[in-house]
């Protein structure tokens, strides 16, 4: 079993910058390919991005290509997404997720991932 705990959510006005971290304990964290989704009001959890075990492979979703960076440290067993140039539409509540059953793929749907954490607000004012 996977604990995920997310921080370093808040608000920031548009241009601005967070960084978004995960902190993972228990089971084998570094052998799991780990995602990043969000969810808005009223609209469903979507997915924002994702790594590979090793941090060899990443993949975004079109609406942050450019703008997110998704990181990985196993030895501390963290995950970071850096979020630069916000826009008031990235305002959501982010997850981070971990898919126990990849290691190399990375999942795009919700139900791909296995372990999720609590999530932290995220809210960029125009």
């Amino acid at each position: 079993q996977v604990q995920l705990v997310e921080s370093g959510g808040g608000l920031v006005q548009a241009g601005g910058s967070l960084r978004l971290s995960c902190a993972a304990s228990g089971g084998t964290f570094r052998n799991y390919a780990m995602g990043w989704f969000r969810q808005a009001p009223g609209k469903e959890r979507e997915f924002v991005g994702g790594i590979s075990w090793n941090g060899g492979s990443t993949r975004y979703a079109d609406s942050v290509k450019g703008r997110f960076t998704i990181s990985r440290v196993n030895a501390q067993n963290m995950v970071y997404l850096q979020m630069n140039t916000l826009r008031p539409e990235d305002t959501a509540v982010y997850y981070c997720a971990a898919d126990r059953y990849a290691a190399q793929s990375i999942g795009v749907r919700p139900g791909s991932y296995d372990y999720w954490g609590q999530g932290t607000q995220v809210t960029v004012s125009a």
